[in-house]
């Protein structure tokens, strides 16, 4: 990869900051935050913008083929790792909630058009909005 190509990851996790701000900033608390994210992240819309939405979900088939050291795959983590933090509502449910929102709109865009597209936004949404929610890394 170039360095442009860098530059425009680290660019695009950036958004991804603004975004999550924008969220906290619009909903007063960071809970409330959270849940309006979840529900943006699972909706038609995000589904259907893949170049517009978020860079986790969008680089995850790219940071597959990268070699396993290097800037880029570091700059990826980092993001991932910082989604998951913003995610998190304790020590332990960042990534699971994380690595959940990304498999669900990578499906649900690989299904666009069908039933199970709406199927998997809709149960993924149920899953992790349920009162009692989910615990950590276990979804059902």
């Amino acid at each position: 990869m170039t360095g442009g190509a860098t530059r425009s990851r680290w660019r695009r996790f950036g958004d991804l900051d603004l975004l999550l701000a924008s969220f906290d900033t619009a909903h007063g608390d960071h809970a409330t935050a959270r849940g309006a994210l979840v529900d943006f992240y699972l909706s038609a819309e995000h589904r259907d913008q893949p170049g517009t939405g978020c860079p986790t979900a969008g680089f995850a088939g790219d940071m597959a083929r990268e070699p396993t050291a290097g800037e880029i795959r570091e700059t990826y983590a980092a993001g991932v790792q910082e989604f998951a933090a913003w995610m998190s509502t304790d020590a332990n449910d960042g990534l699971p909630t994380v690595a959940t929102l990304v498999g669900a709109i990578l499906l649900a865009r690989a299904t666009a058009g069908t039933e199970l597209s709406e199927e998997i936004l809709e149960s993924t949404h149920k899953a992790l909005t349920a009162p009692q929610g989910p615990r950590p890394g276990i979804l059902g």
